[in-house]
């Protein structure tokens, strides 16, 4: 029997949707608290976005600019956008306990949950690109973040989601602010919520 070269076995995609949601949502937390506790030691001159200036979007050659939506564009330019997730304090929950409450309480697929990584990470990408200006997510706006964006993903993604008051119950918030959160999370993702397979998948 003649000797054959050994083939190597191909790469099975992540199946999101079999994984176990708990073990899902222990990983999110980690990762997402170790980028939020990462960006808090960052020096508070560095990481501001408190300028009022937009020096890339007024160039006519930026064609991330261009190709926002009008709505969008004006979120981008106000610093105060930005600042809208940011809280007076620190939530004393736990991010993992935070996603976990979520879970319990209004539960929703994996493919959810996973969408938050893909989106937050459109966010930051979007606002500096079309701003010059950093969009850091940290300790005091990651809580807000999370319940707008699964907000946000529950109703895109799933076709069962909650009403508005029962995710800021959940969350913690005023339903007025969840609503204002809600919107903020959609103007800085100019309102592209489509995920393809293969980008879900490298995240």
């Amino acid at each position: 029997m003649r000797e054959t070269e050994q083939i190597p076995a191909a790469q099975t995609p992540f199946d999101i949707h079999s994984y176990p949601p708990h073990d899902l949502l222990r990983l999110l937390a980690s990762l997402l608290t170790q980028i939020a506790s990462t960006n808090d030691k960052l020096d508070a001159a560095s990481s501001s976005s408190t300028s009022p200036s937009s020096p890339t979007s007024s160039d006519p050659q930026n064609t991330v600019w261009r190709s926002l939506t009008t709505a969008s564009r004006s979120a981008l330019s106000t610093p105060s956008s930005t600042l809208t997730f940011h809280a007076r304090n620190i939530p004393t929950i736990s991010l993992e306990a935070y996603l976990l409450r979520i879970l319990r309480y209004c539960p929703t697929t994996n493919e959810v949950f996973l969408s938050l990584l893909v989106y937050f990470d459109r966010m930051t990408k979007l606002t500096l690109e079309a701003t010059g200006r950093s969009f850091v997510i940290d300790s005091y706006n990651i809580h807000r973040l999370v319940i707008a964006g699964v907000t946000v993903a529950s109703k895109f993604f799933s076709d069962v989601f909650y009403t508005n008051s029962r995710y800021a119950k959940v969350g913690g918030l005023p339903l007025a602010e969840l609503n204002q959160l809600e919107l903020q999370f959609l103007l800085l993702n100019n309102f592209t919520l489509v995920i393809p397979k293969d980008e879900m998948q490298r995240y």
